[in-house]
């Protein structure tokens, strides 16, 4: 059968450029991605799913300040390569253990006639779960211009649309027709009731991240540009567009990581390794037990010994460890606290716990950033969360990527906050870039993040990569409490914390609450001590935009997890499970309390057990800004 898709494939190519016509065709059919010349001459495009047209002709290419286009009437098509790739990647960690790297390409080589050695290829791939496209221009052509990217999405209806938004709520939903300005990527489409569409990018090495610009009643958007030197070996960032029948389709993709290149030969990952951490930024004032956490050695001792008691991976140490994080004389490896870090370094390996340190963009600027991190390694620190970089989008992705290169360089694991450059599938190169802020950390946003928000932004904000949301707060109680940094907690339940810890993908799950907190909910406790990484396999189960999600993952260790989460309503769900092989489970399911909401009664959960097949359907209740829980296990007389 794959002997005869292959054959098939190449005819298709082969019968394409016969006519003139540059189609690429997913592996399974259903995508239909054709590039053509224009009425100007110019070069075109147009997206067609399940012989429906979603994006009209659109247009490709780029312009220069005295207005030429490039390619014009004036270029032609010297030639064109047609393949097929089917093979597999296997990610260090990533959603699922084992991706399939399957598509059809054309790579057309456009030269200038009056100029032939004037060369630029347009590289077009077709996946069975979206396309994707790119600017080359070869080693060997002469072409030296500055050009404004004229890539256009002309949507073939006006369909209904979701955008990031920064540390905001996402904008949407939102009619094509009514966006007026400029949009932040990702951007989700509803084309239909089982046809969504995604817009992004994928391996931005140079330029200005994508953004995207429409005008009000009209349903085409284009690519918001700056001049960019075109010129011998530039590449340009895939042009992306997800496909999927429904929404989670478009989250479970691996799209973006496949169109980013392998870590260069000469780079040792084996160190990475993703997994739960436990933070001290919200631990700040708790108290408890006559003891009042802060961010010091007294506390930190206490997070190390529940993260080796519960087989959780990290602690995470926030600003102000060396000195106030806004102050440039504040030292990042003689600062204040740095004695402390350093003996608490070696305690927590003795336990098997890594450390990571936070380093604000102040110190990355004013001390040198090779000698900090070289430092950070010597003492044996395990990562280090990046805050607050400055600087325009292209400046900060510069930035980024020399950042996460140099870590990779002194083995240690990266996380970008405050307004990060947005992913781009990069955690294929360089795996030590294991999660950013691309959202609003929700404890920081109790005025903007509400349960739509979250089941908002996994359908959103997600697509992008992996997102370092810092989900899972306990302590729920209402009013303000004795927390040092935001004391009012974001509203939901403690079911939907747990459950969103596991929705959320991150190479490092991120949870802010004290130990016993966690101990006061030993099923929850279970759920989170359960995601052991890096994940077998991910699946999103059933989900509507802005109203639930259900998720499952296999851990490394073969436990099957499910999170469930709603918006503000309640609502009943049915799970099947037919995704388990034969045989006879046992699952622990955790739901919302009979009484629960959101907003009046956030810390009640009921437990319940129940022998299960691939054959049950499991019913659950979530209460408004709830979730559940569910861990499911091979029948063997004891739950793991």
């Amino acid at each position: 059968m794959k002997k005869y898709l292959l054959l098939l494939w190449a005819f298709w190519g082969m019968l394409c450029y016969a006519q003139k016509e540059y189609k690429v065709i997913s592996p399974d059919r259903s995508i239909s991605l054709e590039l053509f010349r224009d009425v100007s001459g110019g070069m075109g495009y147009r997206l067609t799913v399940d012989r429906t047209s979603v994006i009209a002709a659109s247009g490709l290419g780029f312009r220069t300040p005295e207005g030429k286009i490039c390619p014009a009437v004036d270029w032609s098509v010297s030639d064109a390569d047609f393949h097929q790739v089917d093979t597999v990647w296997r990610p260090l960690w990533g959603k699922r253990s084992v991706v399939a790297d399957r598509y059809s390409e054309v790579r057309l080589r456009l030269a200038d006639d009056l100029n032939p050695a004037d060369q630029l290829d347009i590289v077009a791939r077709a996946y069975d779960d979206g396309v994707a496209f790119r600017y080359e221009v070869p080693e060997e052509s002469g072409l030296q211009v500055k050009g404004l990217e004229c890539t256009a999405f002309n949507f073939a209806g006006d369909y209904t649309a979701w955008f990031y938004n920064g540390e905001r709520h996402n904008i949407g939903p939102e009619r094509l027709s009514e966006t007026d300005g400029e949009r932040l990527p990702v951007m989700t489409v509803k084309a239909a009731d089982n046809l969504y569409l995604a817009l992004h990018e994928a391996c931005l090495a140079e330029g200005f991240p994508l953004r995207l610009k429409s005008s009000e009643g009209s349903c085409a958007f284009k690519a918001v540009s700056q001049p960019m030197a075109l010129r011998p070996g530039y590449k340009s960032a895939w042009r992306v567009v997800f496909c999927g029948n429904t929404p989670g389709e478009l989250v479970d993709s691996h799209l973006l990581e496949l169109l980013n290149p392998d870590p260069d030969g000469g780079m040792d990952f084996s160190w990475v390794k993703p997994g739960v951490a436990l933070w001290d930024w919200r631990i700040n004032g708790a108290q408890w037990g006559g003891f009042t956490y802060s961010m010091n050695y007294p506390s930190w001792i206490r997070m190390v010994d529940f993260a080796a008691e519960q087989g959780f991976a990290y602690l995470v140490l926030d600003a102000n460890w060396y000195g106030p994080e806004f102050e440039s004389d504040s030292d990042p490896v003689k600062g204040e606290k740095a004695n402390d870090v350093r003996r608490l370094i070696r305690y927590a390996k003795q336990k098997g716990i890594g450390i990571w340190l936070y380093l604000n963009d102040v110190a990355g600027r004013n001390y040198s950033l090779e000698e900090t991190l070289k430092q950070y390694e010597a003492w044996g620190a395990s990562g280090v969360k990046y805050g607050f970089m400055t600087g325009t989008d292209e400046e900060k992705n510069i930035k980024t990527r020399n950042i996460t290169e140099v870590c990779a360089r002194h083995k240690l694991l990266v996380d970008f906050h405050d307004y990060p450059v947005h992913p781009y599938g990069q955690m294929r190169t360089w795996p030590n870039a294991i999660t950013r802020e691309y959202c609003k950390a929700q404890l920081d946003g109790h005025d903007i993040f509400y349960p739509k928000t979250f089941v908002t932004s996994v359908f959103v904000n997600m697509i992008a990569g992996p997102v370092d949301m810092n989900n899972g707060m306990f302590d729920l109680r209402q009013g303000k409490t004795t927390r040092v940094d935001n004391n009012m907690e974001v509203p939901s339940t403690v079911v939907s914390e747990a459950a969103r810890t596991l929705i959320t993908f991150s190479g490092a799950t991120i949870l802010p609450d004290i130990p016993e907190y966690y101990r006061k909910y030993p099923a929850l406790l279970s759920f989170l001590s359960a995601q052991k990484m890096p994940w077998r396999e991910s699946k999103t189960l059933d989900g509507r935009i802005g109203e639930y999600i259900v998720m499952m993952r296999e851990a490394a260790d073969g436990a099957i997890l499910i999170g469930a989460a709603t918006d503000e309503e309640a609502r009943s769900l049915q799970i099947p499970l037919s995704f388990l092989d034969e045989g006879s489970y046992e699952a622990e399911i955790v739901e919302d309390g009979e009484t629960a909401h959101y907003l009046t009664e956030r810390e009640t959960c009921q437990v319940r057990k129940q022998d299960v097949t691939r054959h049950t359907v499991l019913n659950v209740r979530l209460a408004p800004g709830g979730g559940a829980c569910i861990r499911i296990w091979k029948s063997s007389g004891s739950a793991r």
